[in-house]
């Protein structure tokens, strides 16, 4: 079984993946998945019996689906088995509990995105809140990402459209990082710090790229990576799955025009969205929190158009070439 083990310099936890030496990772054989034809592909229709047993459907009228979620044949972590926390001389170690979900998107078989429209979409968005809802039930798990690899630069394996669904029984230094800093920010002024950015992008509009009623999507200030995007709702909500029908509709269609202006803008670029919620739970040892006052969620958009090198890793410092303001311009007239 897959562990976890705590580096003790930097606190990041890391999955040591020995189950992944059944997966070839080599370039070559990673292409040949890439190229993979329907009627091999077994994420296409009539395919099912080749994947792990179905977990959730979007079932048509004519019993055919348009969204199929199904556990990951080679995951990460596991449902099955007790939850082990344990020390190896200074080091921390937890048994690979977890739950590492697939989510097909579409029965076809190769997708742009320009491709992609809102109700497909909102199908997707809808599985992600279901598999979230329930996965949060299990006592063991503590948070929930839902991640899309769009393209072999981006860590796509698969060329049939899918996204992942990775629940673990830790909570990512990064989202501890984003937790702190909202935290912090909520003492000191009693106010959610992504509702004052959203306020104050609203007010200067310079990096908005698009507004729906209930949504807003904007490069954010210190992007990390050119068009970089970040979707929030404009209404406070720590918990993505709290979201209603009408919410999510309007989301699925705020992103579709976002996709497409990703298309548009950079020609069906590679990348990763990555969807941040609230926990599942907190540690024991911390009950008492704001976390529904101070938190947001949200949804990082990322193409992949440059490369991480020796300085990014480095120092944890970023080098964009491409302003946000100058990025959100270019979004915007794609979109109109």
């Amino acid at each position: 079984m897959n562990d976890l083990r705590k580096d003790p310099i930097t606190g990041r936890w890391v999955i040591i993946a020995t189950d992944r030496l059944l997966r070839p990772h080599d370039f070559q054989k990673t292409k040949i998945i890439e190229e993979t034809s329907p009627d091999r592909c077994p994420l296409c229709p009539g395919h099912e019996a080749m994947t792990p047993p179905e977990i959730w459907r979007w079932e048509n009228p004519d019993h055919s689906w348009s969204v199929r979620v199904i556990p990951n044949k080679f995951p990460v972590l596991r449902i099955e088995g007790d939850l082990l926390r344990r020390g190896e001389g200074m080091f921390d170690h937890i048994s690979g509990i977890g739950a590492h979900e697939l989510i097909v998107d579409s029965p076809v078989h190769s997708l742009t995105l320009e491709d992609y429209d809102a109700e497909q979409i909102f199908r997707i968005l809808s599985a992600y809140k279901i598999r979230l809802d329930d996965l949060k039930k299990d006592a063991r798990l503590r948070y929930g990402l839902v991640f899309k690899n769009f393209g072999m630069e981006a860590g796509a394996s698969l060329r049939h459209p899918h996204s992942q669904l990775i629940a673990l029984p830790i909570i990512p230094k990064n989202v501890k990082e984003e937790l702190s800093s909202c935290r912090d920010y909520y003492e000191l002024k009693e106010r959610c710090l992504f509702c004052d950015i959203i306020s104050d992008e609203m007010e200067h509009n310079k990096r908005i790229i698009l507004e729906s009623e209930r949504h807003i999507a904007l490069a954010p200030y210190a992007s990390r990576f050119p068009f970089e995007i970040c979707i929030l709702p404009k209404k406070h909500e720590a918990c993505f799955t709290r979201i209603g029908e009408k919410e999510l509709k309007d989301l699925a269609s705020l992103m579709d025009n976002i996709l497409e202006a990703l298309d548009r803008s950079l020609s069906s670029p590679p990348f990763n969205y990555m969807l941040h919620s609230r926990p599942f739970r907190v540690s024991e040892r911390h009950p008492e929190t704001t976390l529904d006052l101070d938190y947001h969620w949200h949804i990082e958009i990322i193409p992949r158009l440059t490369k991480i090198a020796g300085f990014e890793w480095g120092t944890g410092f970023y080098i964009n070439p491409t302003p946000p303001e100058e990025a959100a311009k270019a979004l915007r007239e794609a979109i109109d």
